[in-house]
């Protein structure tokens, strides 16, 4: 029995490479577990830096 890969779309592939800072071809051998966990570990920094720069802008905007 083989594992099937996990279907990403080219722009998901890409962000998590940089994100990994590993070339896209790495991403086809690495098990479906681990990029489960890497791609919920790089949503969630996005999610962060997101709500950083809401948060900076509307507090940058009051000093003025």
């Amino acid at each position: 029995m083989s594992m099937r890969r996990m279907p990403l779309s080219a722009d998901t592939a890409q962000k998590l490479a940089a994100h990994l800072k590993v070339p896209i071809e790495h991403l086809m051998h690495m098990p479906q577990h681990i990029l489960l966990q890497k791609l919920a570990e790089m949503a969630e920094k996005e999610s962060s830096d997101v709500g950083d720069t809401k948060g900076t802008s509307g507090a940058e905007k009051n000093q003025s």
